[in-house]
């Protein structure tokens, strides 16, 4: 088997790890099978994967027991998410808060994140749980520090990034690290995909905030839905920006609008260099992400962090 198949099995396995382990009262097995009947690019879990893959004499349950860990961390994020952002879709599928309630998206969210910190227990290593631990703290930062951003015309640039690596970086940035603890790596190893993961990861986000601009939903969501809600996002902060008075005028009339002419504001966005501007700081983050694979000796392992830097910056959805 070569080793992308190697990966896409362990992937397999740690979907069945997630899916099996739940218990049987009806509505929480309700819930579990809609949230993850879905199955997502999981793309931190891979990172959790390659990182640990270095040492084949690792137990490979523990290596697919902590990939199922940052899937369950990554998820229930996005339930929370949902709930914040009252968001009726996720993945292409009716959202948790539109089918049931919010109490429902608050609670299995929570369900499913101390099944996380069960399997982290489980494994039994406190440099993984300290790591993970700071990592979700920074993760619910990252969210109160974007509510404050929300109609915030005075954000700079510096405090989105700032976002895009709580919100975003820290957690691909913790399951590589992690992965390379598992393994008992050297602290150059550990310090290399660490950070090239987590460029890697405020990549994604901004890509996020690109596909975001969109005339048609290539994400699984409703497309524009940040300006709607008021968020401003890195297309629309690089605009107002580089926009005169009277564009700036028409920018805020557009800020938190939901009823808007998609087509007209994409274009309107673009013609101010929103874009643009978004597509060269993601590819800035790219170059960053590669300069850090570029040093990890494992040649394999640095195959692969070059490849998810590669999608990350190509990707159409």
């Amino acid at each position: 088997m070569n080793r992308k198949n190697k990966i896409q099995e362990e992937l397999r396995l740690v979907e069945s790890l997630i899916k099996k382990d739940f218990v049987k009262e009806k509505t929480i097995s309700e819930l579990y099978s809609h949230i993850f009947k879905s199955k997502g690019k999981k793309l931190r879990a891979r990172l959790c994967l390659i990182s640990s893959s270095r040492n084949k004499k690792i137990c490979l349950s523990n290596r697919i027991k902590h990939a199922a860990i940052i899937e369950l961390l990554h998820t229930a994020t996005l339930i929370h998410d949902d709930v914040v952002d009252n968001s009726p879709t996720r993945r292409g599928v009716k959202s948790v808060n539109n089918i049931w309630t919010n109490a429902h998206g608050v609670l299995i969210g929570d369900y499913i994140y101390s099944k996380a910190f069960i399997y982290m227990v489980d494994i039994g290593n406190n440099k993984i749980l300290k790591e993970l631990s700071y990592a979700t703290n920074d993760i619910s930062q990252g969210e109160l520090i974007q509510l404050d951003a929300i109609n915030n015309l005075n954000i700079t640039i510096n405090k989105l990034k700032k976002i895009s690596y709580f919100k975003t970086g820290r957690l691909f940035e913790a399951a590589a690290k992690t992965g390379a603890i598992l393994i008992n790596a050297n602290e150059e190893y550990i310090k290399n995909i660490s950070d090239c993961a987590k460029n890697l990861g405020i990549l994604f986000q901004i890509k996020d905030d690109l596909l975001d601009y969109s005339l048609k939903s290539k994400i699984g969501k409703p497309t524009f839905q940040d300006l709607k809600e008021g968020k401003i996002t890195y297309p629309f902060l690089y605009a107002y920006k580089n926009s005169n008075f009277s564009e700036k005028e028409e920018l805020k009339k557009i800020l938190g609008n939901k009823k808007i002419n998609k087509k007209n504001v994409l274009s309107f966005i673009n013609n101010l260099g929103g874009i643009e501007n978004t597509n060269n700081l993601a590819k800035e983050y790219f170059k960053k992400s590669i300069f850090s694979a570029e040093k990890i000796r494992n040649l394999k392992v640095k195959q692969e962090m070059v490849e998810l830097a590669e999608i990350a910056l190509n990707r159409k959805k």
